[in-house]
């Protein structure tokens, strides 16, 4: 394929990305979608037929901007599809869709013990082994003559027509994985779902060409080869070991979306100890796409973002308004203003709290400061839980914002904080795993802390958190 563009399908909770690159990884165009959550008989779904056809419209596009030759999905890690006799055999199933009471206690008392799947119990359908026994006791049918298939492998084999499975989608609060064994959880053997998952492939393997349908429908070269895919996180960190001061090194990798996930890879693996790792604050092991756990501890960063200040999130990090929220912080501060977890309970560090204000600013621009300082503060924490050490490199749409971002390396003077280009980031990660090779299109940036003494107002944060959770 040398020589020729490739195109990064991005299948995240919020947003669908589509991006089109030149064989050197330079970025040609970029297409986004929100995505609809779709209500179908007994409970919601995501919508796949809305992002397919916006997914052909694209590409129809993309083909006459370039020589396209590959196609690498990625996709969230909370998404299955069963398949049955070459299509879907449900709809897949939303994971915010909350299950019911009985039917949750039902799966829970099944689930596997945390020390040996790394998959925290998580509320909803979060635990994607949830989301199969959900399906199967409403359509217990399902259970016999399907197949499973992770989110990003649903849409390599619509491309393709080939089944897969990979480690990186198995491997990320699924229940489904044992990811020190490297082998489907008792769980899955015992529910007979390790035996229905597509075959294992590598993240990077071609399972083929473009369907025949799929060449007709977007004018694509039939010879496109479509790669079997990976988590987005996970193709975050493949990102950032391309820059020269992650590399090898004792890292840790924030990526930030609709979730924050900061994910650890430390410099000698063989020494790794992951038996610290606090499930009951949102810690779980994910699994890199060379099959190695990585310690990781997470947050819904940005649906609690949008949550405060509106559904507009990029008011929190579009450039042109960072130095208005830089100078507004100062009267944040003064004011004493506070944001409280948590806006998104049951997740994050602190699972238990209920987000409130303290000293709520009029002013827009104070107010959305104080918002991303609360965003840093939690990180701040999450990084704690997973032992953070040396060095961290902040990626994803977030990146940008700037009162976040120098906040957290005020908060943490003890590591090198670092910014990438944002947006690029998860499909420079999928660029990296076909070509390992391929340079960084931009260097990263080293992030200048604020000029404030922010640990007495961690400090206060802090004991304020606690107290709204013994209070729960």
């Amino acid at each position: 394929m040398k020589g020729r563009a490739t195109i990064v399908l991005d299948v995240g909770k919020t947003l669908a990305k589509l991006s089109l690159w030149s064989s050197g990884g330079a970025l040609i165009e970029r297409r986004v979608r929100p995505n609809e959550r779709i209500k179908v008989g007994a409970y919601v779904a995501l919508d796949t037929t809305g992002i397919e056809g916006w997914v052909v419209e694209v590409l129809r596009y993309f083909a006459t901007l370039a020589d396209v030759g590959a196609v690498v999905p990625v996709g969230h890690g909370a998404g299955a599809a069963i398949i049955r006799d070459g299509r879907l055999a449900c709809p897949p199933l939303d994971y915010e869709e909350a299950m019911p009471p009985a039917l949750r206690a039902a799966y829970d008392a099944e689930r596997d013990p945390f020390a040996r799947t790394g998959s925290p119990a998580l509320p909803d359908g979060l635990n994607l082994g949830a989301q199969i026994f959900r399906l199967e006791a409403l359509e217990p049918a399902l259970a016999e003559g399907t197949q499973i298939l992770p989110w990003t492998q649903y849409w390599s084999w619509l491309l393709s027509g080939v089944a897969t499975s990979e480690v990186t989608s198995l491997g990320c609060h699924t229940d489904l994985w044992n990811p020190l064994a490297g082998t489907p959880s008792e769980l899955a053997e015992r529910r007979g779902w390790a035996r229905r998952l597509a075959p294992l492939r590598a993240a990077g393997d071609i399972l083929g060409t473009l369907r025949p349908e799929w060449v007709f429908r977007t004018g694509l070269p039939a010879d496109t080869e479509v790669h079997c895919g990976l988590h987005d996180s996970n193709a975050a960190l493949l990102a950032a070991r391309g820059f020269a001061e992650i590399a090898d090194h004792e890292s840790t990798v924030l990526s930030t979306g609709t979730w924050f996930v900061a994910m650890r890879s430390p410099e000698d693996a063989t020494l790794m100890d992951t038996s610290g790792l606090d499930e009951t604050r949102d810690c779980l092991i994910n699994v890199d796409a060379f099959g190695k756990p990585i310690p990781s501890a997470r947050f819904m960063g940005g649906r609690e973002i949008e949550m405060l200040i509106g559904l507009d999130t990029r008011q929190s990090n579009i450039a042109p308004d960072q130095p208005a929220l830089l100078a507004a912080l100062p009267e944040a501060l003064a004011g004493g203003a506070m944001v409280l977890p948590s806006f998104a309970p049951g997740f994050g560090p602190f699972p238990l709290g209920r987000g409130r204000w303290i000293e709520e600013p009029a002013d827009h621009a104070a107010r959305r400061a104080a918002v991303s300082l609360y965003a840093a503060l939690v990180t701040d924490a999450s990084l704690d839980l997973i032992g953070t050490r040396e060095r961290l490199l902040i990626e994803g749409r977030f990146a940008e914002g700037q009162v976040f971002v120098r906040a957290l390396a005020a908060l943490r003077p003890d590591l090198r904080v670092y910014v990438g280009k944002a947006h690029n980031d998860v499909s420079y990660g999928a660029l990296r795993m076909i070509d390992a090779a391929l340079p960084p299109a931009e260097p990263l940036e080293l992030v200048e802390p604020l000029g404030v003494d922010l640990a007495p107002y961690r400090d206060r944060w802090r004991r304020e958190a606690a107290r709204v959770e013994e209070a729960a």
